[in-house]
């Protein structure tokens, strides 16, 4: 359902300098695009809910998680169901949050990697098999986070769709000759080119698309290493060289994901206040 067609003659008003549909028409969104109101009112009515799944692993769980879930709560698909599908170590140490009705925290434990490489591209076997045992039964949409971020504006219905990507911030303005994407022939994630460079902090979906894609991630992950060969940039360019031949149906712009230490009016000639989630 495309409710941008509501307010088609002001989408260009409100963010005229910058782009708000890909080459295959799927909608990228910034804000001041869409209404919240109609979307909140579309998946509440339909009775959406979503799955999100964080890996706090290791010194992350300290240092990160607790902020992570306190603004999720603040500002993440509020009024829809939600659980967090927290995958850590040390489950002993998940803090005690405090929930709004029908969000719940589901603690996961997980093995201990010593490299955070090895624990980013594992997590699309650890997402796939949550997906497979119980999120499918139970929840029509999952995100997936890292969880060095921290929510600082609305993050809601307006970004659920069957496949979504998120556009990364350090990449948005530059050439495409510039993106890292994987050049070694020799592993699963090689790309000469691609329509854009996607971050891997954040990307969503239906379960039955989510689950695609983390399983097909997993395969070249597993591929590359019988071949001894290490994406560039990990389970990151495997996601890109998916999205690549999978054209995501939403795209989230940078807002959706910046980088503090970004100067913000690069892209979006807003202020920083404007980013819904602000990756440390």
């Amino acid at each position: 359902f495309f409710f941008f067609s509501i307010r088609s003659n002001s989408v260009n008003q409100a963010r005229p300098a910058v782009q708000t549909s890909t080459s295959w028409n799927a909608p990228i969104i910034w804000e001041g695009m869409f209404d919240p109101n109609l979307f909140d009112q579309k998946h509440i009515g339909e009775k959406s809910s979503v799955a999100l799944t964080v890996f706090a692993v290791g010194r992350y769980l300290d240092a990160y998680l607790k902020t992570f879930l306190i603004s999720a709560e603040q500002h993440f698909m509020l009024g829809l169901p939600v659980t967090y599908y927290v995958f850590t170590d040390l489950p002993d140490k998940v803090p005690n949050i405090t929930l709004a009705s029908h969000r719940k925290i589901k603690v996961i434990q997980v093995g201990k990697h010593t490299r955070w490489q090895d624990i980013s591209m594992m997590r699309m076997k650890t997402i796939s098999e949550a997906i497979q045992s119980e999120i499918r039964h139970r929840f029509h949409y999952v995100f997936c986070f890292d969880v060095d971020q921290e929510f600082k504006g609305r993050f809601g219905s307006e970004a659920l769709g069957d496949s979504v990507a998120l556009l990364h911030a350090h990449y948005y303005k530059l050439p495409k000759a510039q993106f890292t994407y994987d050049r070694n022939p020799k592993s699963k994630a090689f790309m000469e080119t691609g329509d854009f460079y996607y971050h891997a902090a954040i990307f969503g979906g239906t379960w039955q698309n989510v689950k695609h894609l983390v399983d097909a991630c997993y395969l070249a992950i597993m591929e590359d290493e019988i071949n001894h060969v290490e994406a560039l940039w990990h389970d990151e360019s495997h996601l890109n060289k998916y999205f690549w031949i999978h054209k995501p149906s939403r795209l989230l712009s940078p807002e959706y994901c910046w980088d503090q230490n970004f100067n913000y009016s690069l892209v979006a000639n807003k202020g920083k206040n404007s980013a819904h989630v602000l990756k440390s």
